[in-house]
């Protein structure tokens, strides 16, 4: 009795064993299942993101999501091969799936006498039999080594460059642009103040001098504001409709209103009018030369602008930023005008005044370089995705992530072209001086590379992928050298025709207000002469940078896929032509060495 009670007990235990087994065997199971249902889910999610970013992108990566799927399979068959062969989990699918592949290698044999699909009971005599075995018998095999799930690792990406990069461009500059426009602002808003005061004082000589520049002095300057704004809109509707005829025309009505505009200064026979018209002529006879020397250029120039302007029909609205920085500008100068008679007022009036001048024009080129980088960024996307991209979310980014970067080419690129052109007029002379000759050459050097990290070209990336100026700069360069048409894109004039654009309305504003003011205050000409050609010159610029960025686009564009199917031969066929001819380029011509040596 006492021997049966013993076998049922021993029987009770394994059979508690047996199940204690099963069920660790259960819970290890729906871990692992649970462990796998998470781990599928955060490759759903990452697979939903790559779909996301491709899409955004504009190219689908299905080789990767391809593999992720295999892997994911390869470890549900390992799992699925790492069960007990007893366990009924296995017996249950390899009975659904009839998989006839045979389970591993496993340390306990099974019994030759059982069925498949049928789990073996053990005997009344085993229990018995193992009951009169050592304890390192009678304990229950160890549980299966707990496996580490192997987790899918992503496959490396190359490193894309976003079109909608959420960070500022140059942040120091931007900084240093918003306090000196809060300084600006506040020393206008300080010298109207006391403008006002003195008018109001109504006695001494500063009264009587105010009143006399508010009544000869800002009417002209108000209408060399609203004449400038209206031969702005004429040029930029002109070059958009008649560009092959407006190249021409340019170059040489330049040269006509310049040399007429020096001519009546002349004539009214003061010294100050005689030497700024001296500067008049001087500049159109550099004008000229400068017309005939790039002759065999024009015809390569206008296809490139008709070519580059046709998207401009695509964007009815294009125009709107130039709307804004006009009027904007139109606001600014009237307010800096009353600023320069209260500055009359104060202490140092032309330290005062020439702190607003450069003031003005830091802040003037800014508003034209922000209409560049909005027009940029509006054809670049259309070149390089195909996209109908929205003006006015592009001039908020303008005016906001990429100002930045406006405020510090604005600030440098004047300079740097302007120290490049004295550098490449120093580098004509081949005089019998070789230390002369040297230095012109280092000079010329030196600013060549610098130019590589600040060109005006940098605008279409800075606009396209929101990088900082010097690294645009050189990367555009960068572009143009490794698809060979630097030379091509250092010898385009379209820069060129856009600053004789804005001397050409300066000088015809010149010749309006300079014959308005000898009429009714003779002493006042020559500086209102020189205001209105200032402020003409600075609004036809902001018009006149929607076909600058234009063709600024089409090179920076097709350097980075000249197989685009919005791009023609015309730059393919040009550099062809430069190899088989190289001086189509026309090199610069130097001074002879018997003149420079005299």
């Amino acid at each position: 009795m006492c021997v049966r009670c013993i076998k049922g007990h021993n029987f009770g235990f394994y059979v508690q064993l047996v199940v204690e087994r099963e069920s660790e065997e259960v819970e290890a199971r729906e871990r692992d299942e649970r462990e796998e249902e998470e781990e599928e889910e955060e490759r759903r999610e990452l697979e939903v993101r790559d779909v996301e970013k491709v899409e955004v992108l504009g190219f689908e990566q299905q080789s990767n999501i391809n593999h992720d799927r295999s892997s994911q399979g390869d470890v549900h068959v390992s799992m699925l091969q790492r069960l007990n062969p007893t366990n009924p989990l296995r017996i249950a699918i390899n009975t659904k799936t009839r998989s006839a592949a045979p389970p591993p290698p496993h340390r306990y044999q099974q019994p030759q006498n059982v069925r498949v699909g049928t789990t073996p009971s053990p005997s009344l005599s085993d229990f018995s039999h193992q009951s009169h075995t050592t304890p390192s018998h009678t304990t229950p095999p160890p549980p299966p080594p707990q496996h580490s799930q192997p987790r899918s690792i992503p496959t490396p990406q190359p490193a894309i460059t976003t079109l909608n990069s959420r960070a500022y461009t140059n942040k120091i500059s931007l900084f240093i642009f918003v306090v000196h426009m809060v300084a600006a602002i506040g020393l206008v808003g300080f010298l109207i103040f006391k403008g006002v005061q003195g008018l109001i004082e109504n006695s001494g000589s500063i009264s009587r001098k105010e009143k006399r520049v508010l009544k000869y002095f800002l009417p002209q300057v108000e209408a060399a504001s609203l004449m400038s704004i209206t031969l702005a809109f004429a040029w930029q509707k002109a070059f958009r409709k008649w560009p092959t005829f407006m190249v021409h025309f340019i170059l040489w009505n330049t040269f006509v209103m310049s040399l007429s505009a020096g001519i009546l200064l002349i004539c009214f026979q003061k010294p100050t009018t005689t030497g700024v018209g001296v500067c008049f002529i001087g500049f159109a006879i550099g004008n000229s030369l400068y017309a005939c020397w790039i002759t065999p250029r024009i015809g390569f120039c206008i296809k490139i602008l008709i070519k580059s302007l046709e998207p401009v029909s695509k964007f009815r609205d294009l125009n709107q930023p130039i709307y804004w920085m006009l009027g904007v500008g139109f606001l600014w100068m009237s307010l800096w005008i009353l600023g320069v008679i209260g500055a009359l007022n104060f202490y140092f009036p032309p330290l005062v005044i020439i702190s607003l001048v450069l003031s003005l024009m830091w802040t003037a080129e800014v508003m034209r370089n922000v209409a560049n980088i909005t027009v940029s960024r509006v054809i670049a996307l259309y070149y390089l995705r195909g996209m109908q991209s929205n003006t006015q979310f592009c001039f908020q980014r303008a005016l906001s992530k990429n100002l930045g970067s406006a405020c510090f080419g604005s600030l440098f690129v004047p300079a740097i072209e302007a120290l490049r052109i004295v550098a490449r007029g120093l580098n004509l002379l081949e005089g019998e001086d070789e230390f002369m000759f040297s230095c012109a050459h280092c000079c010329l050097h030196v600013m060549q590379c610098i130019f590589r990290y600040g060109n005006g070209w940098a605008f279409v990336q800075i606009a396209a992928y929101g990088k900082d100026f010097v690294r645009a700069s050189q990367e555009t360069w960068e572009l143009f050298e490794r698809q060979e048409i630097h030379l091509l894109v250092d010898s385009d004039i379209t820069s060129s025709i856009c600053f004789l654009t804005g001397v050409c309305s300066g000088s015809m504003c010149v010749i309006v207000v300079a014959a308005w003011t000898a009429t009714v205050h003779g002493s006042f000409t020559a500086a209102i002469s020189l205001l209105a050609f200032f402020i003409g010159y600075l609004m036809t610029r902001i018009a006149m940078a929607l076909p600058h960025a234009c063709v600024g686009c089409y090179y920076a564009c097709y350097a980075e896929n000249p197989d685009n199917r919005l791009f023609d031969n015309t730059i393919k066929d040009r550099l062809a032509l430069l190899k088989s001819r190289p001086d189509v380029l026309v090199p610069t011509p130097r001074v002879p060495r018997r003149f420079a040596a005299r």
